[in-house]
């Protein structure tokens, strides 16, 4: 029975029982980073081919010589997809492989007269293709017998012209409503060194060409790719067919790209953005590169989650960022530990707690995760606790702490407020509070219940930190013409934060939840000696209801 989405029931219908013989690829440009978006058709290719138990290979088109630090990227998307526990099985390979069987590729179709060497430059090209509505007309130099364009390809290939003197186009037909198939170029003079085959050559082919040959030589069953290609896919299989002697022949298939609400994926507009100023780097914790979102703090699992719940589609949509972001949760919620951090710190004194007294109270590392463990935390006589968990005159359901409430210290005792400290200029900068012994958690007290419960951190250990509070990059419109809006509020910074003595354990791969707040990681680029920033990964809560 043949079953699943569009794609797989393709797959099914072509392979029938020999469904092993599944054979996907994944065909970056080295270029640029990677996004959210390539690890959604990263898990479409290498998930099918996984599921099917078939071949997935990783390989790089970089078949333009003048495209800069592409050794540089083909190292940062090959950590990309490990990281991402994507493995290729060293199964890598590059469009500059098949260099010279490209070139045998293109003699076939001059022989069959079916490409030919045109002396138009960029512009008249342009001119000579049409437009949507208006038909092309054919080059002047399009009935160039097979003879002369051997000839001339072989000289282009010699480096007898300059660049841009002439390229050698497909002879497909000038009037198609496809504006592809207008006798696209195959190959134009480019006289630049490459990063891997040096000055071999200096012809080069175009992508639309390099990338379907690229995949029958490989052996690629199915070429699954974005929206943007179908318009492309005539041209794919006219390569393929007019050549010819493939086997398989590959099937191009394309499901539409991820879009998400509240991020900026174009390189484009990125760029601009850290041009500006706007924006650190590439790994900037806001974006939705797999190093921004590896420094914010998701990991692995909940991206590849995330890419196979939305599944494939026909249709363009636009995905709710919180949808995301519930992925992150969900397999930070029982794996994060659970430490207390105050990011608005103000002192709480517990006046009549012994001075100079320290006691290590035994707190679990995660309450809903029993295999964490736990861990010893320092109480004193002074406290640190959120400024916002203190009201001097406390509004209508308010359960934390304002004078003459108790409430409980998490993990400790119940706390009284007795009275405040202010300033010269009538803030409160400290609080008082007396504590009852008998109420210690652990201890089965029972006389009495406390509505509101806060976190701590004991003043004689507390780890002075940074916390960085990301938000969303860009707000989202329903009027989508008037462009991106950039959210000022996108990064707020707690250069005061403290936190319990353990969090100087911290390593980059390690999450925390800050206790009633939200999910954490320490971001060692932008921490100092002596001060470890954290950054905000996830709220702990959300509207978002999954269906």
């Amino acid at each position: 029975m043949i079953q699943g989405n569009f794609i797989q029931r393709a797959i099914q219908e072509d392979l029938g029982t020999n469904i092993h013989l599944l054979h996907t690829r994944y065909p970056p440009e080295p270029g640029g980073y990677l996004h959210i978006g390539h690890a959604k058709a990263i898990t479409i290719n290498y998930g099918l081919a996984e599921q099917y138990g078939g071949l997935y290979n990783l390989r790089f088109d970089d078949t333009d010589p003048t495209k800069e630090d592409m050794d540089y990227y083909v190292d940062v998307i090959k950590e990309s997809v490990r990281w991402l526990d994507y493995d290729f099985k060293d199964r890598v390979y590059f469009a500059s492989d098949y260099f010279q069987q490209f070139y045998e590729y293109a003699l076939v179709l001059v022989k069959k007269g079916l490409a030919y060497v045109c002396d138009l430059n960029a512009e008249q090209m342009r001119e000579y293709r049409g437009t949507l509505t208006q038909a092309g007309k054919n080059s002047p130099y399009r009935e160039r017998s097979v003879e002369e364009n051997l000839d001339l390809f072989e000289k282009m290939k010699a480096g007898e012209f300059p660049n841009g003197a002439k390229t050698l186009r497909a002879k497909i037909d000038m009037t198609s409503s496809n504006m592809n198939m207008r006798d696209p170029v195959i190959y134009r003079i480019i006289h630049a060194s490459h990063y891997r085959t040096g000055d071999a050559w200096c012809i080069y082919p175009i992508y639309d060409f390099a990338h379907p040959l690229g995949d029958a030589i490989e052996g690629i069953t199915h070429s699954l790719c974005g929206l943007e290609f179908e318009n492309n896919r005539p041209l794919y299989d006219w390569y393929i067919e007019n050549i010819g002697g493939f086997a398989p022949k590959p099937r191009q298939i394309e499901f539409a790209e991820l879009h998400l609400t509240n991020t900026i994926l174009g390189k484009r507009n990125i760029r601009k953005l850290i041009a500006d100023g706007v924006i650190e780097d590439w790994d900037d914790p806001r974006l939705l590169t797999f190093w921004g979102m590896k420094r914010r703090g998701y990991s692995p699992a909940a991206i590849r989650n995330f890419c196979e719940e939305i599944g494939v589609a026909k249709a363009h949509s636009k995905v709710d960022i919180a949808m995301l972001e519930h992925f992150v949760r969900e397999d930070l919620a029982p794996n994060a530990k659970v430490v207390m951090a105050v990011l608005d710190p103000i002192k709480l004194v517990i006046t009549n707690y012994p001075e100079g007294q320290i006691e290590w109270l035994e707190m679990p590392n995660n309450p809903k995760n029993p295999e964490l463990g736990t861990r010893q935390i320092p109480f004193g006589r002074e406290v640190y606790i959120e400024r916002d968990d203190f009201e001097e005159v406390p509004p209508p359901k308010y359960h934390r702490l304002y004078p003459n409430n108790e409430v409980r210290l998490a993990g400790a005792y119940f706390i009284t407020c007795t009275n405040v400290v202010k300033n010269e200029n009538g803030n409160v900068v400290e609080i008082h509070a007396t504590y009852d012994p008998e109420t210690k958690s652990g201890s089965g007290f029972t006389g009495r219940k406390v509505k509101g419960t806060i976190h701590w951190v004991c003043v004689q250990n507390a780890v002075n930190i940074k916390a960085n509070l990301y938000d969303y990059l860009v707000i989202d419109d329903e009027n989508e013409e008037i462009g991106y809006r950039f959210n000022e509020n996108s990064l707020m910074v707690a250069e005061n934060a403290v936190a319990e003595p353990s969090i100087k354990d911290a390593t980059e791969n390690d999450r925390f939840q800050f206790m009633r707040n939200a999910f954490f990681c320490l971001d060692v680029k932008s921490s100092a000696p002596n001060k470890m920033a954290f950054n905000r990964i996830v709220e702990i809560k959300s509207s978002y209801k999954p269906n």
